[in-house]
């Protein structure tokens, strides 16, 4: 599946980065400590996290993951979404009503 689809299927807003949306998905990954990220995610994967920075979107970037879901309706910063289309990778927003 790409981002695009996941996106469509599960109800989620492209907030930036839609050159990136035909992204593979391949695997999936939870976290929000940026280095163990680093270690860890690998390329392809969808992130799932509440960090919506800078520094998410480098380390997106230096794991290849498919695409950012954020979740608990966290922020995606203004640099950081900047940075996204910059990048070539798209950042989602996960819309699913807090319980």
């Amino acid at each position: 599946m790409t981002a695009k689809e996941i996106a469509a299927a599960c109800g989620w807003n492209l907030l930036a980065g839609g050159e990136g949306e035909d992204n593979q998905a391949d695997g999936c990954y939870v976290g929000d400590l940026l280095s163990w990220v680093m270690a860890r995610a690998q390329s392809g994967n969808v992130w799932i996290t509440v960090m919506g920075n800078v520094n998410a979107i480098a380390v997106a970037t230096l794991t290849d993951v498919c695409c950012i879901v954020l979740t608990e309706n966290a922020a995606l910063d203004a640099d950081a979404a900047k940075k996204s289309g910059d990048a070539g990778h798209p950042r989602i927003r996960l819309c699913r009503q807090q319980l």
